[in-house]
Protein backbone atom coordinates (compact mmCIF):
# COMPACT_ATOMS: atom_id res chain seq x y z
CA UNK A 1 0.00 0.00 0.00
CA UNK A 2 2.87 2.18 -0.15
CA UNK A 3 1.55 3.65 -3.18
CA UNK A 4 -0.89 5.74 -1.71
CA UNK A 5 1.81 7.58 -0.10
CA UNK A 6 3.07 9.08 -3.50
CA UNK A 7 2.74 12.76 -4.10
CA UNK A 8 0.85 12.58 -6.88
CA UNK A 9 -1.67 9.78 -5.81
CA UNK A 10 -2.40 12.04 -2.97
CA UNK A 11 -2.71 15.30 -5.14
CA UNK A 12 -5.22 13.05 -7.80
CA UNK A 13 -7.18 11.75 -4.52
CA UNK A 14 -7.69 15.63 -3.12
CA UNK A 15 -8.84 16.66 -6.68
CA UNK A 16 -11.33 13.68 -6.69
CA UNK A 17 -12.61 14.01 -3.66
CA UNK A 18 -12.61 18.05 -4.72
CA UNK A 19 -14.99 17.20 -7.78
CA UNK A 20 -17.22 14.79 -5.81
CA UNK A 21 -17.90 17.63 -3.71
CA UNK A 22 -18.85 19.89 -6.70
CA UNK A 23 -20.64 17.35 -8.43
CA UNK A 24 -22.93 17.05 -4.90
CA UNK A 25 -23.02 21.04 -5.04
CA UNK A 26 -23.64 21.31 -8.41
CA UNK A 27 -26.39 24.37 -7.60
CA UNK A 28 -24.17 26.42 -6.50
CA UNK A 29 -22.96 27.29 -10.32
CA UNK A 30 -19.96 28.97 -9.35
CA UNK A 31 -17.99 26.78 -6.92
CA UNK A 32 -19.23 23.78 -9.35
CA UNK A 33 -17.58 25.57 -12.46
CA UNK A 34 -14.62 26.44 -11.17
CA UNK A 35 -13.73 23.25 -8.94
CA UNK A 36 -14.73 21.14 -12.60
CA UNK A 37 -12.20 23.61 -14.48
CA UNK A 38 -9.47 23.34 -12.06
CA UNK A 39 -9.68 19.26 -12.15
CA UNK A 40 -9.94 19.62 -15.84
CA UNK A 41 -6.73 21.74 -16.08
CA UNK A 42 -5.07 19.32 -13.05
CA UNK A 43 -5.67 16.39 -15.09
CA UNK A 44 -4.28 17.93 -18.67
CA UNK A 45 -1.32 19.02 -16.46
CA UNK A 46 -0.67 15.55 -15.11
CA UNK A 47 0.87 13.97 -18.47
CA UNK A 48 3.40 17.11 -18.43
CA UNK A 49 4.67 17.11 -14.71
CA UNK A 50 5.16 13.21 -14.83
CA UNK A 51 6.76 13.63 -18.40
CA UNK A 52 9.07 16.16 -16.54
CA UNK A 53 10.00 13.93 -13.65
CA UNK A 54 9.58 10.52 -14.17
CA UNK A 55 12.19 8.22 -16.26
CA UNK A 56 9.48 7.19 -18.50
CA UNK A 57 11.09 6.24 -21.55
CA UNK A 58 14.05 3.86 -19.56
CA UNK A 59 10.64 2.35 -18.23
CA UNK A 60 8.56 1.92 -20.74
CA UNK A 61 10.76 1.07 -23.72
CA UNK A 62 14.37 -0.14 -21.78
CA UNK A 63 12.85 -1.27 -19.41
CA UNK A 64 9.59 -3.03 -21.58
CA UNK A 65 6.92 -1.99 -19.53
CA UNK A 66 5.69 -0.46 -22.74
CA UNK A 67 3.45 -4.35 -23.39
CA UNK A 68 1.92 -3.86 -19.70
CA UNK A 69 -1.53 -4.31 -19.60
CA UNK A 70 -1.95 -1.91 -16.94
CA UNK A 71 -0.31 1.05 -18.91
CA UNK A 72 -2.35 0.25 -21.71
CA UNK A 73 -5.99 0.06 -19.11
CA UNK A 74 -4.62 3.76 -17.72
CA UNK A 75 -3.74 5.02 -21.21
CA UNK A 76 -7.08 3.85 -21.64
CA UNK A 77 -8.65 5.46 -18.80
CA UNK A 78 -6.99 8.62 -19.73
CA UNK A 79 -8.65 9.28 -23.22
CA UNK A 80 -11.86 7.88 -21.98
CA UNK A 81 -11.91 10.61 -19.04
CA UNK A 82 -10.97 13.08 -21.81
CA UNK A 83 -13.29 12.77 -24.11
CA UNK A 84 -16.18 12.85 -21.54
CA UNK A 85 -14.34 16.09 -20.29
CA UNK A 86 -14.78 17.68 -23.76
CA UNK A 87 -18.63 15.97 -24.01
CA UNK A 88 -18.89 17.80 -20.46
CA UNK A 89 -18.07 21.14 -21.13
CA UNK A 90 -20.31 21.62 -23.88
CA UNK A 91 -23.08 20.09 -22.38
CA UNK A 92 -22.27 22.69 -19.79
CA UNK A 93 -22.13 25.49 -21.91
CA UNK A 94 -25.72 24.63 -23.21
CA UNK A 95 -26.70 24.62 -19.77
CA UNK A 96 -25.24 28.42 -19.20
CA UNK A 97 -27.12 28.99 -22.19
CA UNK A 98 -30.52 27.56 -20.73
CA UNK A 99 -30.34 25.08 -23.31
CA UNK A 100 -28.77 22.44 -22.26
CA UNK A 101 -29.82 18.57 -21.00
CA UNK A 102 -29.62 18.36 -17.47
CA UNK A 103 -29.61 14.73 -17.26
CA UNK A 104 -27.57 14.43 -20.03
CA UNK A 105 -24.86 16.20 -17.75
CA UNK A 106 -25.59 14.50 -14.82
CA UNK A 107 -25.22 10.94 -16.38
CA UNK A 108 -22.24 12.21 -18.04
CA UNK A 109 -20.76 13.05 -15.09
CA UNK A 110 -21.36 9.64 -13.42
CA UNK A 111 -19.64 8.17 -16.03
CA UNK A 112 -16.36 10.73 -15.67
CA UNK A 113 -16.71 10.08 -11.68
CA UNK A 114 -16.29 6.18 -12.34
CA UNK A 115 -13.56 6.77 -15.00
CA UNK A 116 -11.63 8.57 -13.16
CA UNK A 117 -11.61 7.22 -10.23
CA UNK A 118 -10.63 3.86 -12.11
CA UNK A 119 -7.48 6.33 -13.95
CA UNK A 120 -6.54 7.36 -10.28
CA UNK A 121 -6.61 3.76 -9.30
CA UNK A 122 -4.89 2.62 -12.46
CA UNK A 123 -2.22 5.46 -11.92
CA UNK A 124 -1.41 4.19 -8.16
CA UNK A 125 -1.04 0.81 -9.39
CA UNK A 126 1.75 1.65 -11.92
CA UNK A 127 4.04 3.17 -9.08
CA UNK A 128 7.52 1.69 -8.42
CA UNK A 129 8.99 0.94 -5.17
CA UNK A 130 11.49 3.60 -5.50
CA UNK A 131 9.49 6.12 -6.39
CA UNK A 132 6.90 5.82 -3.90
CA UNK A 133 9.86 5.57 -1.08
CA UNK A 134 11.68 8.64 -3.01
CA UNK A 135 7.86 10.61 -2.72
CA UNK A 136 7.23 9.96 0.92
CA UNK A 137 10.61 11.13 1.66
CA UNK A 138 9.90 14.31 -0.27
CA UNK A 139 6.61 14.70 1.72
CA UNK A 140 8.23 14.03 5.53
CA UNK A 141 11.24 16.23 4.61
CA UNK A 142 13.48 13.91 4.90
Amino acid sequence: MDFLYAETTIAAVISFILMLIAYKLSHIRKFHISVMVSCIAFDLAMPFYLYLNRDWYGRLIEGGEILNFLIWMHIGLVVTVYILYVMQVIEGKKLLKGVGDVANHRAQAKGLILSRALMIFCGALLYEKEQVTEAVATIAGI
